[in-house]
């Protein structure tokens, strides 16, 4: 029972809380499966796996910034028309202002961070709603799409179709896997090992702190390591002159650097702190308009970015692109654990919120199932996944969303009661 016990408590890095706190996981694993049986292995090949990688990892990219954004306690309806403005300004810059590829890119996040100035300079300095500002942004960019484009494809080159739809080059001895893949699967391994083996060692130089058993720690390691092989090797062992995404190797950048960002940094627990009481936030010293302003102007730099690889892996900018990807990221960041009113989420969870609902609809997708059962199924998923935590929440329960925000929480100052001894003895007889 010892050893249960301890498994539970730390298999997962939990040291307050079971491995039930990574129940979103547990449900992104449960898909997983679920898919992979009805579709007779479909799921897991190396093809799919390259294929869910690229398709979704706009959408991805989407959601680290609307994760910010919701946070400090707004919300962005412009992520997917600035996405196809920036497009559009970009193929038409490359393919007919003969602007090379490598400058296209600039330009096309130059123009994301103007349009999340603008949106921001709207909501942090004259007061507007971001709700309202982006909602004339969605209007307003949809239809710049549409009168810079003429309505029109716009093809894009070669060279500028490798950050949606390039690879990992081959390279080395003939192994018969995509080396690079193999080496970076390899890299992330060590980092795990490493990480691990750091995270004993401050823990064991911490005064009352003890580490996990050295047993649990093996099995942790073990799960993790033989999870990210796994995918190494699915990666590395597709058809020929395919390998890792270089689409997903920009998500994994940005993921590393926004998890460190709002977790390590000052200006990461600025932004926490203005959507968990920004009048509170402002007294501590906080600068709300700079810190709404960034949120927006970041966020445009985003969704310029998913645009442009969105544009690149379609090898064309059209009229069409970016419908409905606000509602794809904002349901990314909900399923992974965000609070409506702002102040709570992770970036981890957002990739894992993203995550399910890429392999629920790629699933659906695999077995056959209609465009619009696929569209009913997502939305009874979210309203389900996020109704089914709140009500636990309410009720004293398990909440996968209360569980995964537990480490954000601080708790209330305790007041000592007040020492009624003296007071007491002032009324004794004879005093």
């Amino acid at each position: 029972m010892s050893r249960r016990r301890d498994l539970q408590k730390n298999l997962f890095g939990g040291t307050t809380s079971n491995a039930r706190q990574f129940g979103m996981i547990f449900t992104l694993v449960a898909i997983i499966v679920f898919f992979q049986l009805m579709t007779d292995g479909l799921t897991l090949t190396s093809g799919n796996m390259i294929a869910l990688t690229q398709q979704y990892a706009y959408i991805s990219i989407l959601s680290i910034g609307m994760l910010m954004v919701i946070v400090a306690g707004h919300i962005d309806l412009s992520v997917g028309s600035v996405a196809a403005f920036t497009g559009i300004v970009v193929a038409k810059a490359i393919s007919e202002q003969g602007l090379p590829w490598p400058a296209g890119i600039a330009l096309g996040l130059l123009v994301g961070a103007l349009i999340g100035a603008w949106q921001g300079f709207w909501v942090a300095y004259i007061g507007v709603p971001a709700f309202i500002v982006t909602l004339a942004g969605m209007l307003l960019f949809r239809g710049g799409n549409q009168y810079i484009g003429n309505a029109d494809t716009v093809p894009v080159p070669e060279g500028f179709r490798t950050i949606g739809a390039g690879y990992l080059p081959e390279t080395g001895p003939d192994t018969g896997y995509n080396n690079l893949t193999l080496l970076l699967g390899l890299a992330l391994c060590a980092a795990v090992v490493w990480r691990e083996w750091h995270a004993r060692r401050v823990r064991q130089r911490m005064e009352g702190a003890e580490p996990a058993p050295l047993w649990v720690s093996a099995v942790r390691l073990a799960v993790m390591v033989g999870v990210i092989l796994f995918a190494t090797f699915r990666f590395a062992g597709g058809r020929v002159g395919t390998s890792f995404p270089v689409s997903g190797i920009i998500l994994a950048v940005l993921v590393i650097a926004y998890s460190f960002y709002t977790r390590n940094t000052a200006g990461g627990r600025h932004i926490y702190a203005v959507g968990g009481n920004a009048r509170a936030a402002e007294l501590s010293g906080v600068q709300l308009r700079r810190v709404n302003f960034l949120v927006m102007t970041n966020m445009g730099i985003l969704a310029a970015l998913a645009g442009m690889i969105f544009v690149a892996r379609s090898a064309a900018s059209g009229p069409q692109d970016g419908l409905n990807w606000e509602l794809d990221a904002i349901a990314a960041v909900f399923i992974g654990g965000a609070a409506v009113s702002g102040g709570l989420g992770t970036v981890s969870g957002s990739i894992v919120g993203g995550l399910v609902m890429a392999v629920l609809n790629n699933g659906l997708q695999l077995i056959g199932t209609g465009a619009d059962m696929v569209q009913i199924i997502k939305g009874l998923f979210l309203l389900g996944a996020v109704a089914l935590d709140v009500y636990n929440k309410k009720q004293g329960r398990f909440s996968v969303i209360g569980s995964l925000m537990r480490p954000f929480r601080r708790e209330p100052p305790r007041i000592p009661a007040p020492d009624t001894s003296t007071r007491e003895a002032e009324f004794l007889p004879g005093r």
